[in-house]
């Protein structure tokens, strides 16, 4: 139920139905706008609201729908159920073409994705469309609403016989034109026009009798006649004639045409009733997005819980002003289901209350409502309002007696699913009389459970809603300073009118805004004050909340900059790591190429002392030029001098790599480099002080210079097996073999060839007999392979 019966108008839903007319392409959606009404059943509420979220959504993603040729052919269909009647081009135009919107809206939705628009596509589940009398009404009428000239072969004969025609009464009336025009029967600009259907040329009156024809009128001067010439008469009749028989031809067309159409009437309302939903649809859709409305979650209870919900038709007019709309939020639920509102005049109670009726009336007619995402709303079987003076001259009724009446209806028929609205509760009559009154009215609503929104001034009613379970007390904001309103709706305390003040500031004289403070009395200034004070504390803490506020904010950006910087940071290692292992990958295959070089440069010199030594040299030259391109010093530890013993630390002349001797054996060392044992000269050694390197569980990628020959020292094994080799391969095996020897500076070497016939022994002998680096040659020890096997001293 809706009380009273012009609801709409106190609260503005009338504007919005206007609105919504307005936006609609055609009669068939205004008609649905006209019929719009507050619905009970939360399916069909729901329905609704999802039809206009959807299509709200669809009109968002730009989507090509259908929006032309929304026509509104109901005579149309009318005129055509009529046995024997035939409709006309024009009809037929519409028809087609909102025929084939018809058909390209349900094509959209039916191969759109099926969880897109489910609301929007089931309602256009039954509508069907006839292709064929659609191709039937496209055979006769374009796209322009002319009559095609094929539409039949009959048609199409007479159509090019009248244009044949035409053509010769054109021709023969500008002969007798030219020949008027020489006479000087007629004007020099004179033009053939037409009367009654008939072509004729105007001649001046006093020359009528010049030109042999049928006068068929005459200029309102009289100066002009309009005369058909004899000579054209027969044309004029023959063209007549072709033109009724194009007509009759036409008529039989259209009427075939209707009779197609007939039987499809009842299908055809049904899918123009179909496009009337849609533009009616596409209408709520616009307006919602002009509002900036949303879908809430909806209860089958009655339940308020909204969030910045805004006046619809305020936040239109301010925006168009270049200002803007204060939110509120409110709660109404089962613990507090009565909103008392109180506060200054003009600070915006009266809109809270329009905005919550209006904005519950637009949910249950399935409009959204401008309120912020994440909001709740219920339904209401009832709305009761009363707002504004309704005094009755004619049923005798005084303002207070006309409110008493609407507290009447609200007591005898709200309930439990009903929403009360009451402004200015009480007012009207004598103030002690009138609050004992509202008072016990409120009692009696709360009583019967109902929710509601309700605005006042009276003290006593603040007080009972303090102290009554089911009501709380709600003020709107107003600057004490200032004395201006703030129109924010604040809930759970009350609100002073801040009568005196506003008195004071107006100017009102000092001795009276006294003396009404004294009648006022002391408990009620007293009271005003507190409410003044508590005021004054919340803007305080309110602006102290702002400042933490941006102090929070402040430190999140400070701690996420932080982050940023760490992890750019975190970056930039991991790239510089990377580009240094790269360089080091570089320079290890540098280094190995000249390493290769210098080996291939001995064995092509036949180990030639002089160019062995060259080749060293040119290959610690390398080396040195690396380490100064790379600007990548090794940590030395200091030098010393003097006789080396075991557990010195010792690094090998030219390189970085420091090492701990194990044992001495005359002029060569056995040097531990962290896990790997190789024997050395010892003149290539020198001391190092300091500690050793701590080795790392897992092996580096190289990155000082000089690492490359120390690893292959270390991957160096002084012995050689050749044995079941052929001569050949084991010869050259045993001449690379021994130019690594020599390059790494090896002292001695180890080369296992057996005993046999004596033949692979002599061969490999012969060839290290013949290297100049080579100081001697001898059997191994007896238990150790004997004449099996050679030893080799390095010089």
């Amino acid at each position: 139920m809706i009380y009273p019966q012009n609801f709409e108008n106190k609260i503005g839903f009338n504007q919005i139905r206007e609105s919504l007319i307005s936006i609609c392409l055609s009669p068939l959606g205004q008609y649905f706008v006209n019929r719009m009404q507050y619905l009970t059943r939360y399916d069909l509420v729901q329905k609704l609201l999802h039809q206009t979220h959807e299509f709200q959504g669809l009109m968002v993603s730009g989507a090509d729908f259908p929006t032309q040729h929304y026509f509104d052919v109901t005579e149309h269909l009318n005129r055509a159920a009529i046995e024997g009647s035939f409709l006309e081009v024009r009809a037929f135009f519409e028809i087609k073409m909102s025929l084939r919107t018809i058909r390209q809206a349900l094509t959209f939705f039916s191969q759109a994705e099926e969880t897109l628009y489910p609301n929007l596509r089931a309602l256009g589940e039954s509508i069907q469309v006839d292709r064929h009398l659609l191709a039937a009404m496209d055979k006769v009428v374009d796209d322009n609403g002319a009559v095609r000239d094929n539409a039949s072969p009959e048609l199409a004969r007479l159509k090019a016989d009248l244009i044949h025609q035409q053509a010769l009464l054109r021709k023969q009336i500008q002969a007798v034109l030219r020949h008027a025009k020489a006479s000087g029967w007629t004007n020099s600009d004179a033009e053939p026009t037409v009367r009654g259907g008939r072509i004729v040329i105007p001649v001046l009156a006093e020359y009528k009798r010049r030109l042999k024809g049928l006068i068929h009128d005459e200029s309102t001067s009289g100066q002009t006649v309009y005369i058909e010439p004899d000579t054209v008469f027969e044309l004029n009749n023959d063209i007549k004639d072709l033109e009724n028989a194009y007509h009759r031809e036409l008529i039989r067309i259209l009427t075939t045409l209707t009779n197609q159409l007939r039987p499809a009437v009842i299908d055809l309302r049904k899918a123009y009733q179909y496009l009337g939903l849609l533009d009616y649809i596409r209408a709520k859709a616009i307006y919602a997005t002009r509002i900036e409305a949303t879908l809430p979650t909806l209860h089958k209870t009655p339940a308020v819980k909204w969030q910045d919900a805004r006046h619809p038709l305020l936040y239109l007019n301010f925006k168009g002003q270049g200002r803007e709309v204060v939110p509120l939020s409110l709660t109404l639920d089962k613990e507090q289901r009565i909103l008392l509102i109180s506060g200054p005049n003009a600070g915006g109670k009266s809109v809270t209350l329009k905005t919550v009726g209006l904005l519950q009336y637009m949910l249950q007619c399935g409009l959204l409502i401008p309120v912020a995402e994440g909001s709740e709303a219920g339904m209401f079987e009832d709305i009761f309002i009363d707002i504004g003076d309704e005094q009755s001259l004619e049923n005798d009724l005084s303002t207070y007696s006309s409110h008493l009446q609407n507290m009447k209806q609200f007591v005898v028929l709200a309930g439990r699913k009903s929403l009360v609205l009451i402004d200015e509760f009480g007012t009207g009559t004598e103030p002690q009389l009138g609050g004992a009154i509202a008072e016990a009215v409120l009692d009696k609503l709360n009583q019967q459970g109902v929710f509601g929104v309700i605005t006042t001034h009276y003290t006593n009613l603040k007080n009972f809603a303090q102290r009554t379970p089911g009501i709380v007390n709600g003020a709107m904001r107003y600057d004490h300073k200032e004395l201006k309103p703030l129109y924010q709706l604040v809930i759970g305390k009350p609100g002073s009118s801040f009568a005196i003040e506003i008195a004071r500031k107006i100017g009102l004289p000092q001795d009276i805004v006294n003396k009404a403070s004294n009648l006022a009395g002391r408990d009620k200034i007293r009271y005003d004050r507190l409410l003044e004070e508590l005021e004054a504390e919340k803007v305080e803490v309110e602006k102290r909340n702002r400042e933490l506020a941006t102090q929070e904010r402040k430190m999140r950006q400070s701690a996420k900059e932080y982050s940023d910087m760490k992890q750019l940071l975190e970056e930039s290692k991991a790239d510089i790591i990377s580009e240094a292992k790269q360089k080091a990958k570089l320079l290890l295959r540098d280094t190995n190429q000249q390493i290769e070089a210098t080996i291939q440069q001995i064995r092509q010199s036949q180990a030639d002392k002089e160019q062995t030594k060259q080749a060293r040299q040119a290959l610690e030259t390398f080396t040195q030029e690396k380490i100064k391109v790379e600007h990548r010093p090794a940590k030395k530890l200091s030098t010393a001098k003097g006789e080396l013993v075991p557990g010195d630390l010792v690094s090998i002349l030219g390189q970085d790599s420091v090492g701990q001797i194990v044992s001495l054996k005359g002029k060569t060392a056995e040097v531990l480099f962290g896990n790997i044992k190789t024997i050395v000269k010892t003149e290539n050694l020198e001391r190092v002080e300091g500690q050793l390197p701590k080795v790392k569980k897992e092996a580096p990628e190289p990155s000082r210079q000089g690492m490359n020959l120390t690893q292959r020292m270390a991957d160096f094994s002084p012995t050689l097996d050749v044995r079941g080799q052929r001569a050949e391969d084991a010869l050259t095996q045993l001449m690379a073999f021994v130019d690594d020897a020599i390059m790494l500076g090896i002292p001695e070497i180890k080369i296992i060839h057996g005993r046999g016939n004596g033949i692979l022994k002599q061969v490999l002998r012969d060839y290290l007999r013949s290297v100049k680096e080579v100081a001697s040659i001898s059997n191994e020890h007896v238990e150790r392979g004997g004449d099996g096997a050679s030893l080799v001293v390095l010089k």
